[in-house]
């Protein structure tokens, strides 16, 4: 089958010749013919299978004829991720550019102004995060009953993120005689529940069993005999030493503030590599990922914002530094790498205490084992004694924000804490912000709250 044999107009299967594809994906295959007959789409397969074009082609076949009117979209995209949400609209860019539709990037971290100018002229296309759509919709600068078609795209994560009463809300503002293609690499109870209430008499295509890796992808781990971040961060940096065919690599870790920690070491050491995760400024994660893309940047150090959706093709490695809290983002991590038949390369690092989520790891992925990488007499020679670097020390330059970094107790450079008065909107949310670590925030330290002026009276307080 190629695309000349899915029904697309020919001004449309012209820009998928020039953008070099000729035979469309399994999903692809399965969801554009139904979506083009006007049915409600539920679309699963894991990640990395082309869904992005399951419904960016047929959006812009159904577009071709009509005109937007001023603050009425006329087709919604919701996205969990500015990245992802930036990544259709390149996906719109490549395959529309023989048609004359306009678009809208509705995202935190950027101003208001340019998105209200786009929306009072009226947009074929709407692309947003669930967060500044609904800022959007309260300051009455956006309608939602124009809508003729619907898209909400990686849905597990939206769960994962906390943004199903979001999805509901902006549900119940769009008209009934809307299209709905949802798609999701996971169908958890909760979002089974979403789609039987908003979707009507859908067609289900599904191209993989639920949660099963690809085939193209070598999957190893590492044993570690104890918990101990330094002793990690050491077999990290051999197990990258040491990595045949390394071209690039994407590391990925539970919190955001180990991402810091551990981009900032890695550079310490002689690695190009940078921090990606959602406290860091749009433009900083913008530029972070292009010089990934062009080859530039070598190693990326990510939080989950960076585990779905993001279309990296040549990614040859992935670690995972930690264990996934969540099952399911173990196969969107490794998702990054072995994309589009290539073959890709993942190593992750298991201690005593992730017993428990490793378990839960096998058990989704139906695999009873995953290869163990020998380390030889490494954990007996290790030396985690580096020497300390002279006192205020500045970061290698992982986060440009950075002023003075402070030294941990292994002579690694400690990236700085992001502060809120970074982020560059009023948004009601940072969308991408990442759930994991949530009950640290606050803290200082771990110090406790000193109450009224504590050991230190004032002088003429005192009797």
């Amino acid at each position: 089958m190629t695309f000349d044999d899915l029904g697309l107009e020919p001004t449309l299967l012209s820009a998928i010749k020039d953008a070099g594809y000729t035979t469309p994906t399994p999903i692809q295959a399965a969801a554009i013919p139904e979506a083009l007959k006007g049915r409600d789409v539920l679309g699963i397969a894991q990640t990395g299978t082309g869904k992005t074009a399951s419904f960016v082609l047929p959006i812009i076949h159904r577009l071709a004829k009509g005109r937007a009117r001023a603050r009425m979209p006329r087709s919604l995209i919701l996205a969990p991720t500015r990245e992802l949400a930036a990544q259709v609209s390149e996906n719109f860019e490549k395959y529309g550019k023989n048609h004359k539709l306009s678009m809208a990037l509705l995202i935190g971290g950027v101003s208001f102004g340019d998105q209200d100018a786009k929306l009072m002229r009226g947009v074929d296309v709407l692309i947003a995060t669930p967060g500044r759509l609904i800022d959007q919709h309260e300051r009455g600068k956006l309608l939602l009953t124009g809508l003729e078609v619907m898209v909400v795209d990686e849905a597990d994560r939206m769960l994962d993120m906390g943004f199903i009463p979001d999805i509901e809300k902006i549900f119940k503002l769009t008209p009934f005689t809307r299209q709905t293609l949802f798609f999701s690499a996971t169908m958890p109870p909760e979002i089974q529940r979403i789609t039987d209430q908003f979707l009507s008499a859908p067609v289900r295509v599904e191209t993989e069993r639920q949660s099963t890796t690809a085939k193209t992808i070598t999957q190893q781990i590492v044993r570690l005999p104890k918990s101990d971040d330094k002793l990690k961060r050491a077999v990290l940096r051999k197990l990258i030493d040491e990595a045949e065919e390394l071209n690039n690599g994407i590391i990925f870790c539970n919190r955001k503030k180990n991402v810091d920690v551990l981009a900032t070491s890695l550079q310490k050491h002689g690695h190009g590599a940078r921090p990606i995760h959602g406290d860091l400024p749009q433009a900083f994660r913008t530029e972070t990922l292009q010089s990934f893309r062009d080859g530039d940047l070598k190693l990326l150090v990510a939080s989950d914002v960076a585990a779905r959706g993001l279309d990296i093709p040549e990614v040859s490695h992935v670690f995972n530094y930690s264990v996934p809290v969540n099952a399911e983002d173990y196969v969107h991590r490794i998702g990054r790498t072995g994309r589009a038949g290539r073959k890709g390369r993942t190593i992750m690092l298991v201690t005593p205490d992730d017993a428990k989520q490793f378990d839960a790891v096998l058990k989704l992925t139906g695999l009873e084992s995953i290869e163990e990488i020998d380390m030889g007499d490494f954990f007996d020679n290790v030396d985690l004694t580096d020497s300390k670097p002279a006192r205020g020390r500045k970061s290698a330059g992982s986060n440009r924000r950075s002023k003075v970094a402070s030294s941990s107790d292994d002579g690694e450079v400690q990236a700085p804490k992001t502060s809120s008065a970074s982020k560059s909107s009023p948004s009601r949310r940072d969308d991408d912000d990442d759930n994991t670590g949530s009950a640290d925030r606050g803290r200082k330290g771990g110090r406790e709250p000193v109450f009224g002026f504590g050991d230190h009276v004032p002088d003429f307080f005192a009797p």
